[in-house]
């Protein structure tokens, strides 16, 4: 008995104690080596540039309600994720399911009534707050504070046009009312329920009129022609996940974006950003009438994860590990790369896909084919990672005080025995290696990320992070 005590004992004091370890102030030392990494960083943001991109980015925009979720919603205990959203028990089973993973995701609402009360309640709440949103508005905002001319596929409110940065030129029409996103926020160590969020995040619920439908594109492709970007860029399709569309009309749409991304000039790259997808249909027909036609990818963790699982099994892969190994996410980039390529042979019309940025909490990695017209990765890398750190502490200064470093002091480049490990180098950040994959040389780059301990904001942090990067390599 006196053992057992004294085992008991022994563990809840260890756990105290490791608790403790990660809670501490960082030390002097610590902040040394951050400071070192910071530097390393920032030295190597500033683009080398002759002249101004152009970047075409399509397609939609919103207006987002931001709101902490645990004031909007109840608690209601659940062990299922349903597929479509109609009424509250649909919504708090999905929302649950995704919190205690710590997991994105964005979910289209078929009760308009529901959406409605939603919103009304979010804006009730004390902090709650109004900002432009939709992935191709907040990655044309970005392009063009990274000093690139823009033109976005957006049907916007003049109110909500005022909000994008001068310079950014609109095409698609007005409309009377903005579509709505509700962002419901969620903090790391936040509770609801008997579960812990690990890490912080966001669900997003819309019950959109003009996105869904890609209601600019023809406007877009009007004026992209005299316009002839250097980038093209298409976002937003995630929009159509779930929609009630009639019967053949949502294919006939995407049929249309296809069409436009292959008729780019050669030397246009092309890139398709995802996120989060239920739907498998839908990623099915991203699969095969989109990815074939893109040269360069950008996603996060989950959506790298769902990519893969469609490609290899044919399903949808939910959620995945919301801070996963170096090696977990390369081995998976590097699996993505070699099927879309082989895929895409098969594809008339396609490009060969030559770039895949995978934005995580904890690093940003980025595979380019080696010999292709992509630049600077190692400026991109360290330009993505510092901002998804401004991003998310809504602040241009990174504060090493206000900072944590997730990634471990050395990682491996593949789960592959044999694999070798690459250690951080404080004073030089970013490491980057060429190797053999599939068909092609590639070069790989890897940062870490100085993640911000007091987040103030993480929706359009990926939209942000990897119109970022992608600006350093065009």
């Amino acid at each position: 008995m006196e053992w057992k005590i004294f085992h008991v004992g022994f563990s809840l004091s260890f756990i105290v104690f490791l608790v403790a370890l990660w809670l501490r102030p960082a030390t002097d030392c610590e902040i040394c080596e951050l400071r070192a990494i910071l530097r390393g960083l920032t030295d190597v943001e500033t683009p080398d540039r002759i002249r101004q991109p152009k970047v075409a980015v399509g397609y939609g925009a919103c207006m987002d309600v931001f709101a902490n979720a645990k004031d909007v919603l109840q608690f209601k205990e659940s062990d299922s994720q349903p597929n479509t959203i109609s009424n509250e028990i649909d919504l708090m089973q999905t929302y649950t399911y995704f919190f205690r993973h710590g997991a994105a995701a964005e979910r289209f609402i078929h009760n308009s009534t529901l959406f409605d009360q939603l919103v009304e309640r979010a804006e009730q709440i004390p902090g709650a707050r109004w900002e432009m949103g939709g992935n191709a508005a907040v990655m044309a905002a970005r392009f063009s504070l990274e000093g690139c001319d823009v033109l976005l596929a957006a049907k916007m409110t003049p109110r909500l046009q005022k909000t994008l940065p001068l310079g950014v030129k609109v095409v698609g029409g007005d409309v009377s009312k903005d579509d709505v996103h509700l962002i419901l926020e969620y903090k790391t160590d936040e509770v609801w329920g008997p579960y812990r969020a690990p890490r912080a995040n966001r669900f997003i619920l819309h019950n959109d009129d003009n996105n869904p439908t890609l209601s600019s594109l023809e406007a877009f492709e009007a004026s992209i022609v005299t316009f002839k970007p250097d980038l093209l860029v298409v976002g937003g399709l995630q929009m159509m996940d779930n929609y009630p569309f009639e019967k053949g009309v949502r294919e006939e749409r995407l049929k249309l974006v296809q069409e436009q991304m292959k008729t780019q000039l050669p030397d246009t790259h092309v890139h398709f950003e995802l996120a989060s997808f239920a739907e498998p249909k839908l990623m099915t027909d991203l699969v095969e009438n989109i990815l074939p036609f893109a040269d360069s990818l950008g996603m996060n963790e989950q959506e790298l994860e769902n990519l893969k699982s469609i490609l290899l099994h044919g399903k949808v892969s939910v959620v995945t590990d919301s801070n996963p190994r170096v090696a977990t996410v390369l081995d998976d980039m590097r699996e993505v790369f070699r099927q879309l390529r082989q895929k895409g042979r098969k594809v008339a019309g396609s490009r060969s896909l030559t770039r895949i940025h995978v934005h995580t909490l904890a690093y940003q990695a980025i595979l380019t084919v080696h010999g292709s017209t992509w630049k600077n990765s190692i400026g991109a890398a360290a330009k993505a990672s510092l901002t998804a750190h401004r991003h998310v502490c809504g602040t241009s200064l990174v504060d090493v005080e206000n900072v944590h470093l997730i990634m471990d002091d050395s990682f491996s480049t593949s789960k592959a025995e044999g694999s070798r490990r690459v250690p951080l180098n404080v004073t030089s950040p970013i490491s980057c290696w060429d190797e053999e994959c599939g068909d092609a040389t590639i070069n790989v780059c890897v940062a870490p990320v100085l993640v911000c301990t007091h987040a103030k904001q993480t929706c359009g942090g990926g939209d942000n992070i990897s119109s970022a990067g992608i600006a350093m390599q065009i």
